[in-house]
């Protein structure tokens, strides 16, 4: 599925992800299978939600994992659009 959803999400959207994001509740779950796929562990969500208007905690916090499709993301997401 990471192999097929760069070219799926530029045919649908017009341009390539660099980067992928997921989310993992780590009080149910470890993100094993993320670890073993070589997904980045990049730290932890405070546990506020999108929607969330008060700053405090409401949902559990999540544990942050990354998975890059290029190998220069860094570089493409600091640079301008017109630059990519």
């Amino acid at each position: 599925m990471i192999k097929r959803l760069p070219d799926d999400w530029e045919r649908t959207y017009g341009y390539r992800p660099v980067l992928l994001e997921t989310f993992v509740d780590g009080e149910k779950f470890g993100g094993t299978c993320y670890i073993a796929s070589n997904w980045i562990y990049a730290g932890f969500t405070k546990g506020q939600g999108r929607q969330d208007k008060s700053n405090k905690r409401v949902v559990s916090e999540k544990d942050v994992f990354l998975y890059p499709l290029q190998k220069n993301f860094r570089d493409r997401l600091v640079k301008e659009p017109e630059e990519c």
